[in-house]
């Protein structure tokens, strides 16, 4: 099927959205401090050294998947602690290598083959920049960060997931949505419809 010019455009926007959403997480990661690693985090079972090891195994994962392997062939290779000694080099060292991945030729042309099924590259890039601008206001909140978003990754996030946020919530993905008030800004109906409360400040 022919590409025309404003699919084009979309797909060169979708591989923008992402450059911007994932170094705003890898930029909070370097602002956190020795003593904010076992903060709490908007995810209730998650310290902040939890969440970042999260997204690092996303970013992981990355690589081989959008290379054609399977979730078996992967196996177990990115189970457990990936941060080490130094969680802020690992994790930029993982971002700077899914970057590379997402951004080779073809790259997003391809299906890509997740736990959930065969999944074309550029939903999964999607599923992505959420991954790192949900994760990234949860990292913001928990350490007292700037927890602004970008926007325009925002705005096009917020379209996306309108169609696929009740299928996400059967299949237990996110948890139950919280509710806005009708004018909340995008980011905040972003963070309600992944489950995120717009409010959310670390126990004192």
């Amino acid at each position: 099927m022919k590409i025309g010019p404003a699919e084009q455009n979309r797909r060169v926007d979708l591989l923008e959205l992402y450059r911007r959403a994932q170094p705003e997480f890898i930029d909070r990661v370097g602002q956190i401090g020795p003593e904010d690693w076992s903060a709490p985090t908007p995810c209730a079972d998650w310290d902040v050294r939890t969440l970042v090891n999260h997204v690092v195994g996303e970013d992981r994962w990355t690589v081989p998947l959008l290379a054609g392997a399977t979730i078996d062939e992967v196996g177990d290779r990115f189970a457990g602690d990936l941060l080490g000694a130094d969680p802020v080099e690992r994790a930029r060292d993982s971002a700077a290598q899914a970057e590379v991945a997402v951004s080779r030729p073809g790259a997003l042309e391809h299906t890509v083959h997740l736990s959930v099924g065969d999944t074309p590259a550029r939903e999964y890039l999607r599923q992505l920049i959420s991954e790192h601008l949900v994760h990234g206001w949860d990292l913001a909140v928990s350490i007292g960060a700037p927890p602004r978003l970008d926007v325009e990754a925002v705005r096009e996030t917020v379209r996306w997931f309108a169609e696929r946020e009740q299928s996400y919530r059967d299949s237990g993905i996110i948890h139950g949505r919280v509710e806005v008030p009708p004018d909340a800004s995008e980011q905040d109906q972003l963070l309600g419809a992944f489950g995120r409360d717009p409010t959310w400040h670390p126990p004192r």
